[in-house]
This record gives C-alpha cells, sequence and structure tokens, in this order.
C-alpha cells in the first residue's frame, strides 16, 4: 500500500516515542516541557488515520482527485503530453504521442481488487482504450507490458474489442474473450466458452457519453461490466508459474487521433 509522505513521518515518530514513558520538547522561552507517552500516541493515532485516504461505504478509495494527475505516472516521456485533466476528468488525446499508457503509481503490485469508473469517447469516430490490471515489463520485448486487459472502444467496433478481455501474455495462448463471453482457461491451456447469461447488449452502451465500469480481479477469477451488466468474464487454471500474479492498473491510449476521458476512479483492495 502507498503511504503519504506525513503518514510516514507520523509513523516514525509513533516508533520513537513508543519505546519511552515521556518525551521532552524545548518551548519557545527555551522551557522543558512534557507530553505523556500515552498523549503523544493519541495525537499521532489521530494524525495517522487522517493522512489515509477515506474509503467510501463499499470500501472503495478514490485514485483521482478530480483535479490533478498526483499519484499517476505516464508509461513513457512520449505520451507525457498526452494526459492531462479538464474540466475534472482524465483527459487522453491520442494526437501526442500515439499509443501509450496512464500506470496508477501509489501501488504497481496490485493483485487482488476491484476498480470502478466512469469512461467516454467524445470524439466521434474511431477510438479503441481500455484498462491493463496485473501489467509487468514484458521480458520478450513482444509488447511493452504483460497484462490482462479490459477493451473499450466506440460503438460499432465490434464485440471484439468494445467489453472483450485481451491477453496480452506473449509466451503463451492468447485466449478469445469477447463480449459476451464466459471463458474458462484449463491447466492445459485449453479453453472451454460458453454464453454470457443475461450480458451486456450492445444498446445498453452509451455512445459518445458516459459508461461506468467495474473491473474485479480475484485470485484466477476476472470480471468486467459495462453499466451494470456483465460484459465477459474468464477464470484461469493455468498452473501459477504461467500467470500474471500482481502488477500494475493502466489507461490506455491505443491510436492517434483519438481521444478518450476518464472519471470517478475508485479501488478496493481485496484480501
Amino acid at each position: 500500500m502507498w503511504w503519504p509522505p506525513a503518514t510516514l513521518i507520523a509513523a516514525w515518530i509513533f516508533t520513537l516515542v513508543s519505546s519511552k514513558s515521556s518525551i521532552d520538547f524545548p518551548d519557545w522561552g527555551s522551557k522543558m516541557m512534557t507530553m505523556t507517552k500515552h498523549s503523544l500516541c493519541i495525537a499521532l493515532l489521530a494524525l495517522l488515520t487522517a493522512c489515509l485516504p477515506a474509503a467510501d461505504d463499499e470500501g472503495f478509495v478514490r485514485i483521482f482527485d478530480g483535479k490533478t494527475l498526483d499519484g499517476w505516472k505516464v508509461s513513457e516521456k512520449k505520451v507525457e503530453k498526452a494526459w492531462t485533466v479538464k474540466d475534472g476528468v482524465i483527459h487522453g488525446d491520442g494526437d501526442h504521442g500515439g499509443r501509450g499508457y496512464l500506470v496508477y503509481a501509489k501501488n504497481k503490485d496490485l493483485a487482488n481488487f476491484e476498480l470502478t469508473f466512469t469512461y467516454r469517447f467524445p470524439k466521434p469516430g474511431h477510438a479503441n482504450s481500455g484498462v491493463s490490471i496485473r501489467a509487468v515489463k514484458d521480458e520478450t520485448g513482444k509488447r511493452d507490458f504483460k497484462c490482462y486487459h479490459a477493451d473499450l472502444g466506440h460503438v460499432g467496433i465490434g464485440k471484439k474489442v468494445l467489453g472483450a478481455w485481451d491477453f496480452h501474455t506473449p509466451g503463451r495462448k492468447e485466449h478469445r474473450c469477447f463480449r459476451g463471453d464466459s471463458l474458462v482457461i484449463a491447466e492445459n491451456d485449453e479453453p472451454t466458452i460458453i454464453p454470457v447469461e443475461n450480458g451486456l447488449r450492445i444498446d445498453e452502451i452509451n455512445k459518445g457519453d458516459w459508461n461506468d465500469v467495474h473491473v474485479i480481479a480475484d485470485g484466477n477469477r476476472f470480471k468486467f461490466y459495462i453499466n451494470g451488466k456483465l460484459a465477459s468474464e474468464f477464470t484461469e487454471n493455468l498452473p501459477i508459474e504461467k500467470r500474471l500474479l500482481r502488477g500494475m492498473i493502466q489507461l490506455q491510449i491505443h491510436d492517434p487521433g483519438m481521444i478518450v476521458e476518464f472519471k470517478n476512479l475508485r479501488l478496493k483492495v481485496l484480501e
């Protein structure tokens, strides 16, 4: 978990004073005043609590403050100007560097979590984006990152993209998991696909307007919802060494000429 600097300082002082029965501080008149360990610990615990991001009733923490990209970093310098904050939303412009990612930098080692956010493609025409999870550097060099990718695109791009899971996993099979698919990957890497029951329909996606996304990664099970409807899901039973177990969350710009916007980003880390 990422800890704010003030939290780290408070925690260090708390550790320092917890081994003493009292601690002395010089006042403005060079006199000495003594604060008991008990009262100082209470004050520091209050500071620690205040520094932690507040969770809502469902246990989610906001990871975008609506004003700045504090806590987020670009994946490479060429897309530094592609990601900005405009009118309270994260604005990704493909004409500033082409394909690239905005990385949640406060925790780059996430395994099990729920992520919710709202997205839209405000510019008419082709658009392709999404969110990568458990992303790590690709040691083969075939991709920039290995990841599981929840795919987003303009209405009309097709079920292979919008609402699909994409496997950016060089060195292993990149299975089909389109919108409407429920995929189970067996231990021997063989896929079984059945239709999602009462899944997301294309007419339930708001073209050019805001849509709500809910992504769940829990052990070997992954679910992708749009506007409250299950778009696709997969369960992975491969040997542990072949799976992606933890890594980064990344927002994607796929192509030049497109704009994607995100807001209301919230994260809940699961046990």
